[in-house]
């Protein structure tokens, strides 16, 4: 008999139950139980149940008041007109219901809209008396915040005067911690034996609630500001933007991917151009804010008790969720490493229903200490396989057992192995039967022979069935054989025979990178091909020759080496070769990377480039033998800096790294493209 259904009137009390809960963790102690989405998902499910039920509804419930609420740790201050927190959209239908309810309490079709980033932060108004910082303050409760204002004065983008004095200005922004600055600092709590934090929005809302403004400091913390809440002095702008504008020329720092809109499209269309760029960004953003830009417009429009109708954040799909651990399996990759992966209750996550989370190594499990049958933190930011970030301990089962690592692999029985500078534990079986599939499939992957079709289900049936074995057996198959195959009908196998005749042709840094060299990456492998032309030069170039190529270390060299000094490796290159796979460099590129200008330089790209995309720019730059890094550094040589550039070419101004505009980039490439 399945369990009788709660009343509304008791599940809205168990939802408020957890809605308080869940607040508190996430706005006062800044260490999250559930996903922000998670928590979403709740505060929906009780106002749909209020709007069903009116009778349910109370001044005290959780969708009446903003989210969070004052730290006894600092004096209280009241709000001269309350921070309001935001509707939320999450799909077009409901950005253009938003819409509609808009025009409807105008009596017009709303137009002129400002789309801002949503930077994941922490919410604050700052006020300046005369042109000097006067006090900062959270959002609290939305009504009554914590005075934070020696803290405020610790975060370098907010300055302690603005460039021309003003009798008073209140803005308001969004304090974050960006991604740069987070890693470090998790990586130092994590080497303190410190639990690390969840994400960077509540690394920043414990930095800004410190007591020692000095630790505040140390966070790197940085602030955009979105709205002029307040000023005198100076004839207020008619417009959000035209405020905006204001507070940038005071010397407040305003995000530079605002753009103003006429239309409700043209703002669809810079919420997706904004998601594109999510995970290039140097901070972390969960959506996109979507403000009409008319302030008489929004007073008409007016405000709910706990949002203004005239804005809305649209949320991209979560990067973040709470599951729980089935158990811990064990993979054999291609070089033998042995991954403990998590398999996961299935959740949502950034849009897909995800099952498994990597867990890195056997270090990493014992760090994180995570367990079958645990509830973790997931997340996925950039990454095609989600990792843990956290275990919640509140949920563990009395039950859960520590994981250890088997001391034989789990394929063919064979003693792992680890070496004193490795983090994995290796199979070293040759013809161990996890390795060969995994090998087979990198072999034929997008970024090595790029043999569509080639999958795990035909991988697995052509080793079964013995009918490869070696990489060269691959091009020993014809469509007879694998039209012979389940799920293999005669177009389908013409169509892999088809990939895996062309892939002959692929460039020779692409099967380099395919025979799955430990230490050689697709760099390395650009690098290698660029520099020697062929493989039979590769295959005779000893160490010191090797090591005197830019970009190539010991542990690469040293690999290069021991894989050409097998008698295997020897006979597998020849049978490739003689099966007409190609074995040189297209010599235009060799010799382009070897002479321009860009050959063995660090490059840095930032903001939008004009006319080219960033994968295109980086394609271009690495075939004229320069590499591309993602941050700036000491050893960067040149950044190249689009539109809208960001914290990247403030620090290569600090540096004194050479930059070179939008106007330049093409010049550029294509002067050293002519060397």
């Amino acid at each position: 008999m399945s369990p009788r259904k709660p009343t509304p009137a008791r599940r809205a009390a168990e939802l408020r139950r957890l809605i308080e809960h869940h607040r508190h963790r996430y706005y006062v102690d800044d260490a999250p139980e559930i996903s922000d989405a998670e928590y979403d998902a709740l505060e929906r499910e009780l106002s749909a149940l209020e709007a069903a039920h009116p009778e349910l509804s109370t001044p005290n419930s959780p969708t009446q008041r903003v989210g969070g609420e004052a730290s006894a740790l600092f004096a209280p201050f009241r709000h001269k007109t309350p921070l309001l927190s935001l509707d939320n959209a999450y799909s077009d239908d409901e950005l253009r219901a938003w819409s509609a309810r808009l025009a409807r309490a105008l009596g017009s079709e709303p137009r002129g809209f400002v789309v801002e980033p949503k930077v994941d932060g922490l919410s604050m108004a700052v006020h300046f008396r005369d042109g000097a910082l006067e006090r900062g303050v959270t959002r609290g409760d939305g009504v009554v915040g914590e005075d934070v204002t020696q803290n405020t004065r610790a975060i370098a983008s907010i300055p302690e005067q603005l460039s021309r004095p003003v009798p008073f200005l209140e803005a308001r922004g969004e304090v974050f911690m960006p991604r740069a600055a987070f890693r470090e600092l998790n990586r130092r709590r994590e080497e303190a034996g410190e639990p690390a934090f969840a994400n960077p929005r509540n690394a920043a809302s414990g930095a800004v609630r410190m007591k020692d403004a000095t630790n505040t400091a140390e966070r790197s913390l940085a602030c955009f500001f979105y709205v002029l809440a307040e000023v005198t002095g100076v004839d207020a702008p008619p417009t959000h933007h035209g405020g905006l504008d204001l507070l940038r020329r005071l010397g407040l720092p305003v995000n530079p991917l605002n753009v103003r809109c006429e239309t409700l499209d043209q703002a669809r269309d810079a919420i997706a151009s904004l998601r594109a760029r999510r995970d290039d960004l140097p901070y972390q953003i969960d959506g996109a804010v979507v403000k009409l830009d008319d302030l008489a417009l929004q007073a008409e429009a007016g405000v709910t008790s706990k949002f203004p109708r005239w804005a809305v954040a649209f949320k991209y799909p979560a990067e973040q969720a709470t599951t729980i651990v089935r158990a811990i399996a064990v993979q054999v990759g291609r070089t033998g490493a042995l991954t403990p992966v998590a398999e996961l209750e299935p959740v949502v996550l950034a849009g897909t229903t995800v099952s498994r989370a990597t867990l890195h190594n056997e270090d990493e499990v014992v760090r994180k200490d995570v367990r079958a049958g645990d509830t973790v933190l997931i997340e996925k930011a950039g990454e095609i396989i989600p990792q843990v970030v956290k275990v919640i301990l509140e949920r563990r089962p009395a039950d859960a057992a520590r994981f250890v690592l088997p001391s034989a692999c789990p394929s063919c029985g064979t003693a792992v192995v680890r070496e004193e500078d490795e983090v994995a534990s290796r199979c070293p079986n040759p013809d161990c039967p996890a390795k060969r599939r995994e090998a087979m499939l990198h072999f034929a992957s997008r970024p090595g022979m790029d043999i569509q079709g080639l999958g795990d289900a035909l991988v697995d049936q052509l080793l079964a069935r013995g009918l490869v074995r070696d990489f060269d057996s691959i091009y020993a198959l014809d469509a007879g054989t694998l039209a012979g195959l389940e799920r293999m009908g005669a177009k389908s196998a013409a169509n892999v025979i088809a990939e895996i005749e062309e892939s002959k042709s692929r460039p020779l840094h692409r099967l380099l990178f395919a025979l799955g060299l430990r230490h050689v990456g697709e760099r390395a492998a650009k690098v290698l091909a660029a520099r020697f032309g062929t493989m039979e030069a590769i295959a005779a170039a000893d160490l010191d020759t090797l090591l005197a190529v830019p970009e190539v270390g010991p542990k690469t060299a040293a690999s290069v080496r021991a894989f050409f000094d097998t008698a295997a490796a020897a006979a597998l290159v020849k049978r490739l070769a003689a099966s007409g796979v190609r074995m040189t460099a297209e010599k235009a590129q060799a010799r382009s990377a070897e002479t321009s200008p860009l050959a063995g330089k660090t490059i840095v790209l930032t903001g939008t480039i004009p006319g080219l995309s960033r994968e295109e720019a980086k394609a271009r730059i690495e075939r004229l033998g320069g590499r591309v890094a993602a941050s700036v550094s000491k050893k960067t040589d040149l950044v190249i800096a689009g539109d809208d550039a960001g914290s990247k070419l403030e620090k290569a101004r600090e540096l004194g790294i050479e930059i070179r505009g939008p106007r330049e980039i093409e010049a550029l490439l294509a002067a050293a493209a002519e060397e």
